[in-house]
């Protein structure tokens, strides 16, 4: 972007600030939306008083708040939002008569984080795991979304009891229950939200606090504060069992979407929400690889290659696929359709827009739809592994598990890969930012010139 004299400052303080990922969410909104403005971090040693007040003079024209200073700046603020009083804390600094008003936006960023995942917390009950700040402030905010009832659960019996006994006189319509981790088969058979709410997973080696795959499967939806690592012993344990569920990076997402909002009188929209995870995810856990291509061209084995060398995680979108139908691509043809199969493909697709450093393996027909391009774009660095039609042939030929390819002789399966090439080229051509020729080349060796 271009930095002049009607350029905007929005920044961060704290201290420390070097790791701050708060610049990649505003900075790409700023971009998306064509607003003039610039993030940055500002790095405040002691006197938080001084520094708002300088900055308020300066004319920044909004702030966030991080550690250690989201108590200490409600001192130095004109106005203190309801909600962020409540919690105790500030993160989000908006331009006032006189200085700058706070809020806090990350109940409010948890919640919509959730509610993007079309996850409902009305009239539901939740479980809480832990019974710190953070774990007082998701249960408030579970208390305002109209939850029904929360459990929580901590090591201390105590700590859970007081959150329970404040909140409780408060909010008296809503059924909370404070329990011993040790007790957590009293809570009542049923589905729940469940959160994970303490520090453990942060630490390589931390295993759950509680190991039972019994009350696990009683979460319909599972959220983890922690979003490094990104697969903490709660989100591996709930997807060991099919329970949908994020981490906190979502949390980390929308409560600066909020923030931005205010700053600028504007609305984010889910794609632009979804652009800016993508480039979250891309720096904090690396980016991934999209490899597409006609049947035989090799993605599956690059993948593989791919995947063992950097590293990275690998899915073969068809295994997937035939994992979760629990039939065949041939069986799914001939007693579905073709468009059934590619509905299916595309949902696929739209499901994986929170993966991370991870090679995927597309079908040879996914680029066909624009849906599928856009969302396979976003998700990394697409690659074409481009073959002639005699290798494509010489790798196919007597293949069985490709309907498409289902021929009476060479000479037709030959004529079937030409006709089919022609047509799907141009879509792998303009879509790929790599083309690469795999016809005389290793697995090995093509995954070595992938330029990611």
């Amino acid at each position: 972007m271009n930095i002049d004299g009607k350029t905007k400052i929005i920044g961060v303080i704290g201290n420390p600030i070097e790791h701050t990922l708060s610049p990649v969410i505003h900075n790409t909104l700023c971009g998306l939306m064509g607003i003039n403005a610039v993030y940055v971090p500002i790095h405040v040693e002691s006197d938080i008083d001084v520094a708002v007040k300088g900055l308020s003079a300066s004319g920044v024209y909004g702030l966030n708040v991080t550690v250690p200073y989201k108590q200490d700046v409600m001192k130095s603020l004109v106005s203190v939002d309801e909600e962020a009083a409540e919690i105790g804390a500030v993160n989000t600094l908006v331009r006032s008569a006189g200085g700058y008003k706070g809020y806090n936006t990350d109940m409010p960023g948890l919640k919509r984080a959730i509610e993007s995942r079309h996850v409902k917390l009305e009239c539901k009950k939740a479980i809480i795991i832990g019974a710190g700040g953070a774990a007082r402030a998701v249960c408030l905010m579970l208390i305002k979304s109209g939850v029904k009832a929360v459990y929580i659960l901590n090591r201390s019996f105590e700590k859970a009891e007081d959150i329970v006994a404040k909140l409780g006189k408060d909010y008296p319509s809503v059924e909370l229950k404070a329990l011993s981790l040790s007790k957590y088969k009293e809570i009542p058979e049923d589905k729940y939200i469940m959160f994970q709410c303490t520090s453990i997973g942060l630490k390589e080696g931390d295993g759950l606090l509680i190991d039972d795959d019994d009350f696990y499967s009683m979460a319909e939806y599972g959220y983890d504060l922690i979003y490094n690592p990104a697969v903490t012993p709660f989100i591996a344990k709930l997807n060991s069992l099919g329970v949908k569920n994020d981490n906190g990076l979502t949390m980390l997402l929308y409560q600066g979407i909020i923030a931005f909002e205010m700053w600028f009188g504007v609305r984010v929209t889910h794609e632009m929400a979804d652009t800016v995870y993508a480039e979250l995810s891309k720096k904090l856990y690396g980016g991934n690889i999209v490899l597409v291509g006609y049947m035989g061209s090799g993605k599956t084995s690059v993948g593989n290659a791919l995947a063992k060398d950097r590293n990275m995680d690998f899915i073969d979108l068809d295994e997937y696929i035939v994992e979760k139908e629990g039939r065949s691509i041939n069986d799914i043809f001939t007693y579905e359709s073709e468009e059934y199969f590619r509905n299916l493909e595309s949902k696929v697709i739209a499901d994986l827009s929170n993966l991370s450093n991870t090679v995927i393996s597309t079908g040879g027909g996914a680029v066909l739809r624009k849906e599928n391009r856009d969302n396979l774009g976003k998700l990394g660095h697409v690659v074409y592994l481009k073959a002639d039609v005699d290798t494509i042939v010489e790798r196919v030929k007597g293949d069985d598990t490709r309907p498409l390819l289902q021929s009476e002789s060479e000479e037709e399966l030959r004529k079937r890969v030409s006709m089919m090439l022609d047509s799907r080229n141009p879509y792998y051509e303009l879509f790929a930012d790599q083309v690469i020729y795999t016809d005389r080349l290793t697995p090995s060796e093509i995954a070595e010139i992938i330029e990611f």
